[in-house]
């Protein structure tokens, strides 16, 4: 793909500004490519200035081979982040990247600003990490009632996709077989919390924090897996890993108050539940998976610990 695609061309343009504005541009491999193709791209102008992009190629065709390999097909569908970006995040709280364009017909992607900032996961100051619980009640408050998602192409968390993580799970570590019968009880609390759009890997590796007046910008990124489910499942992805009860708590507080929505032991309670899904869904990811090195986790171990919590084990 080059910027002489008309569809992509179209696209710089807008970013530039104008018609006629757009006098070049520079492009590069992304530093922060992942599993996609990401491309940095500096829009010049007319007027000797410039503007930061990045074009993300989507699709299980565009994946590394490892990548291919580890993501369960089921999830693919390259057109689903194009979709997001259209039709969710223009009515949902400011703060992702803006999107210049996009194509979901034959080859898809989508061109983004390319936005500065830390990446959640390198942060310590735990404001930040607040801020960040914040954003994300406010996108879930923005859809909750809803009786539909917002969007065709969402993953849909449903009962039958709680039960397939569990039986995936089951396929995969033989320690998980020991909650086969009473795993369904775990179903049947997810499938019953309230839906709302989810961005549906909320992880500190996905979460661009950026300096600024009122505590700076939150910017979630990578929306491959956007869908439609219990929002503490956001939450949930966001306070993975080696947080104390106490700290785990405070972020949960944080998400509460600008929720504005039921009780916050109910909400305490939900997070467990959607904490043990997230485990089950890594242990049941793939069966040739392995973290990326400085993100492994014990998730077959969480998962255990965490059903034994719930009156599971």
């Amino acid at each position: 793909m080059t910027p002489d695609d008309p569809e992509l061309r179209l696209a710089l343009e807008r970013a530039a500004g104008r018609p006629g504005r757009l006098v070049g541009w520079r492009r590069r491999p992304s530093a922060y490519r992942t599993s996609s193709p990401i491309e940095d791209i500096d829009v010049e102008r007319a007027d000797g200035t410039s503007v930061p992009l990045i074009l993300k190629v989507l699709g299980r065709a565009a994946l590394t081979d490892a990548a291919r390999k580890a993501k369960p097909a089921f999830l693919d569908d390259p057109a689903r982040e194009v979709e997001v970006y259209r039709s969710v995040l223009p009515v949902a709280p400011a703060g992702p990247p803006v999107c210049y364009g996009a194509a979901a017909v034959n080859r898809c992607w989508v061109l983004l600003e390319r936005v500065g900032g830390r990446e959640l996961y390198q942060v310590g100051e735990f404001e930040l990490w607040e801020s960040a619980a914040r954003w994300l009640a406010q996108l879930h408050a923005g859809f909750v009632g809803r009786t539909t998602p917002p969007a065709d192409r969402l993953v849909v968390h449903d009962a039958d996709y709680f039960r397939a993580w569990g039986q995936r799970a089951a396929d995969f570590a033989p320690q998980m077989r020991r909650l086969a019968g009473r795993y369904e009880r775990a179903v049947e609390r997810l499938a019953a919390l309230p839906p709302t759009v989810l961005h549906g890997e909320f992880y500190a590796s996905n979460v661009l924090v950026c300096d600024g007046p009122g505590g700076g910008r939150v910017c979630p990124v990578d929306w491959e897996l956007a869908g439609w489910g219990p929002g503490p499942i956001d939450l949930a992805a966001l306070t993975a890993g080696k947080w104390t009860d106490a700290e785990r708590r405070a972020l949960a507080a944080a998400y509460h108050d600008d929720l504005g929505d039921g009780s916050f032991d109910a909400l305490l309670e939900a997070l467990d539940w959607c904490r043990l899904h997230q485990a089950v869904r890594w242990v049941g990811w793939s069966a040739d998976w392995a973290p990326p090195a400085g993100h492994s986790h014990d998730w077959l171990g969480e998962a255990l610990e965490l059903a034994d919590r719930l009156g599971l084990g």
